[in-house]
């Protein structure tokens, strides 16, 4: 028989480079989206059909909070988590043949503003704002099923580095135009990891039926967001760069329409259970990681 794996919102960053990844392991992979010629969120016998006889279901579905936070936005960013979750959980529900495991995205900005100590899933404090309710009701909506036949993880993942998308552009730019300083104080911390770390971790989870709940997908190692510029500035080879204050920030933010918090917010989190399960990480230091991902095309 044929292998299957079904990604929820597969098409971003994330999910086109899992996608590649397991093809290149001979599974089929499904992929549900709002985006033609994939499984529409609409077609709900499509997701049932998809997801019947799946060995995994991973859903990396929610809008991008790369945005300002007004009231259509702050809806769209919850409603496209918990809907997306509730329709596969619905789903799983209603086939003959479930998905083994449920891997679902959620986030490390769960977690309070920390410079303090790191955040662990067992010791780690919620934090409060609308980021940390959305991540809140994201569980909540996973968890609330009860699926005797599928086992369920929820990832609290931290910036995802790879090559060719995600935040490594807008990084990449502001060294390249002498803008490689830190930003604000420089001393929140960054909590952070390697697409193909993260994709090891879902491997991991599927291979070891005694894994199921939260856990924190981040490097054991985060840095300050000082040690982030300089050690990407080291990579590519440039001796300095401009910083950016609290207040140049705020005012960016506007401009391009993002939130500050994405830069400012410390998120000092480690990922206690993967370690101790034995997970080994393959880019645990930032500096390795950038130099792979700096010389590898896309």
């Amino acid at each position: 028989m044929t292998r299957k794996v079904v990604l929820a919102g597969g098409t971003g960053f994330i999910g086109q480079y899992l996608e590649k990844k397991f093809t290149a392991m001979d599974i089929d992979v499904q992929i549900i989206s709002r985006q033609s010629p994939h499984i529409a969120w609409d077609d709900y016998q499509g997701i049932v059909q998809a997801l019947d006889g799946a060995e995994m279901v991973i859903n990396l579905a929610g809008k991008s909070v790369n945005c300002r936070y007004n009231e259509q936005n702050k809806r769209e960013i919850m409603n496209s988590r918990v809907e997306t979750t509730q329709t596969i959980g619905n789903a799983i529900l209603d086939c003959e043949h479930p998905p083994a495991v449920w891997i679902n995205s959620s986030t490390a900005t769960i977690y309070r503003h920390a410079e303090d100590r790191p955040m662990t899933e067992t010791k780690g404090e919620i934090g409060t704002g609308f980021s940390v309710d959305v991540a809140k009701a994201w569980e909540e909506a996973f968890f609330a099923f009860n699926l005797p036949h599928t086992r369920q993880a929820a990832l609290r993942i931290a910036i995802v580095l790879g090559p060719g998308g995600g935040v490594m552009t807008p990084f990449q730019n502001l060294v390249r135009f002498g803008l490689g300083g830190h930003q604000g104080s420089g001393k929140q911390m960054f909590s952070w990891i390697h697409v193909e770390d993260l994709f090891q971790i879902i491997l991991f989870i599927q291979e070891w039926e005694s894994l199921e709940g939260v856990f924190n997908c981040t490097s054991p190692n985060p840095v300050t967001n000082r040690e982030l510029m300089a050690t990407m500035r080291k990579v590519m080879h440039r001796k300095g760069g401009l910083p950016a204050s609290t207040w140049m920030l705020n005012l960016g933010a506007r401009i391009i329409r993002t939130e500050p918090e994405l830069v400012l917010k410390s998120r000092w989190v480690v990922p206690n259970r993967l370690i101790k399960e034995g997970f080994m990480f393959r880019y645990g230091r930032l500096e390795k990681a950038l130099q792979h991902i700096l010389h590898t095309k896309s």
